[in-house]
């Protein structure tokens, strides 16, 4: 691969990159919170940080130059297009930085096999990059008509597809109140089942439409159906629950944990991860006595959750629903 690459400033400016004889325009993804991401990281030269989702390597960038002189880090992303445009924007950074196309469900193993540990920091930012939704092959996007893919990487079991087209109508119910947090469960997966198939993205849409109307509102009628399948093929709060436990036993101690979600499930899920780490009891308050020898293993930083100013919202409009928890290993 040959990369001609020009300064990467401003974040979302465009670089054309060669790949494989084929010339493609990428525009990076605008990273949410970097400065607060960096102060409540406590990023310092010469220190080992892991980007758990490295992406297109817009917080990767921030820190390995504010870790500069002698920092390291160690990306990870289960996306291989996004190693792909990461590799080209971080070579400038050479041997300081390691990228690893791989779940950060396999966190500690990734590490451990690469004598990366203990570890200063670590950065999960959670949800879509533009890149992915902006790309017409993965079917992520509501608003353009895409194959009903779904998946992160192309080793996945199943396709959303699968799911819509397989599963019984009890289970898609399910699966959509469970994981979209959809009200309208019942009346979707009824329209789901009767449609069938439905092997695009628009044809999804006009089936959700069909069942709950073409609402006229901020948020679009098949905007939970497309954030429930997403999970599911993705396994994205298994993944984060496992990968949140192997992070806190590679944090040395003061290194700091920084979660940045999307959506209140995985907030739900990180902040209660981080209150029951931050207890040394987790027994039901009702037991008379301690039972579970469970020891406190984080500190809360962010007593109260970090969201983007105004004017990152202004300039960024998809920072909006972002949450920023940070805690420390103790």
């Amino acid at each position: 691969m040959k990369v001609w690459n020009a300064k990467l400033t401003p974040e979302n400016r465009q670089i054309f990159v060669i790949l494989a004889m084929n010339l493609q325009v990428v525009t990076f993804h605008t990273p949410v919170l970097v400065k607060e991401v960096i102060e409540l990281l406590r990023v310092q030269p010469g220190g080992r940080y892991v980007d758990c989702t490295v992406g297109t390597g817009g917080h990767a960038t921030a820190i390995l130059e504010k870790s500069s002189p002698g920092g390291q880090l160690l990306g990870i992303d289960i996306d291989p297009k996004a190693i792909k445009i990461s590799q080209a924007r971080l070579q400038r950074f050479g041997k300081a930085v390691l990228l690893v196309n791989d779940s950060f469900e396999h966190l500690e193993v990734i590490c451990e096999d690469r004598g990366f540990r203990p570890v200063h920091g670590i950065l999960f930012d959670l949800g879509l990059s533009s890149h992915q939704l902006e790309d017409d092959g993965r079917g992520f996007s509501f608003q353009r008509d895409s194959p009903l893919d779904m998946r992160f990487s192309p080793t996945e079991e199943f396709t959303a597809a699968d799911i819509v087209n397989t599963f019984p109508e009890s289970r898609l119910d399910f699966l959509l109140k469970k994981y979209g947090e959809e009200s309208r469960s019942h009346q979707i997966a009824r329209w789901i089942r009767k449609s069938r198939p439905i092997e695009t993205t628009l044809q999804l849409v006009r089936v959700v439409e069909q069942a709950v109307g073409k609402e006229r509102g901020r948020i679009h009628p098949a905007t939970k159906t497309f954030q429930a399948l997403r999970i599911v093929v993705n396994q994205e709060l298994e993944r984060l629950e496992t990968a949140l436990r192997q992070a806190v036993n590679l944090l040395g101690c003061g290194g700091r944990l920084a979660v940045i979600s999307y959506h209140s499930l995985e907030a739900r899920l990180v902040k209660g991860f981080f209150q029951q780490e931050s207890r040394d009891c987790i027994c039901p308050p009702n037991a008379p006595v301690c039972v579970c020898e469970h020891k406190a293993t984080l500190r809360i930083i962010t007593k109260k959750v970090v969201t983007p100013l105004p004017e990152e919202i202004k300039a960024n409009p998809r920072s909006r629903s972002a949450k920023l928890r940070v805690a420390e290993r103790i």
